[in-house]
């Protein structure tokens, strides 16, 4: 569990550095992936784990947000999140712009802290 989150600790800041660059589109995916992995610690600490990111989010969503042990704008960020990275990996034309890392980014810093703040009580 410690090992995902200071993983998607580091995530977070390669999302920064590659934001404050101006490389938006690998922001967005170091974003995403900031939060997958903070999920994954999540699913650590209940001893589960699946090998496609699908399942891993069906998962955060059925014991985790319908159960109402986190707020239900957490499901909004990650699916959000799960949307634009795959648009920034594999839509050819696909412009990420400055806006979209920046939400994606902040969005990625509560999702973290809040998983933080549950998983470290």
């Amino acid at each position: 569990m410690k090992y995902r989150l200071n993983s998607a600790k580091e995530k977070l800041e390669s999302a920064k550095v590659l934001l404050d660059a101006g490389k938006y589109r690998d922001s967005i995916g170091r974003s995403y992936y900031a939060i997958f992995t903070a999920v994954r610690a999540v699913l650590a600490y209940d001893k589960v784990d699946f090998s496609k990111h699908s399942g891993v989010i069906s998962y955060f969503q059925k014991e985790y947000i319908k159960t109402g042990k986190f707020d239900v704008k957490y499901s909004k960020y990650l699916q959000s999140a799960f949307q634009i990275r795959n648009s920034c990996d594999y839509d050819d034309f696909f412009i990420a712009s400055k806006q979209d890392a920046e939400e994606q980014y902040s969005r990625a810093v509560e999702f973290y802290e809040e998983i933080c703040s549950y998983l470290l009580k």
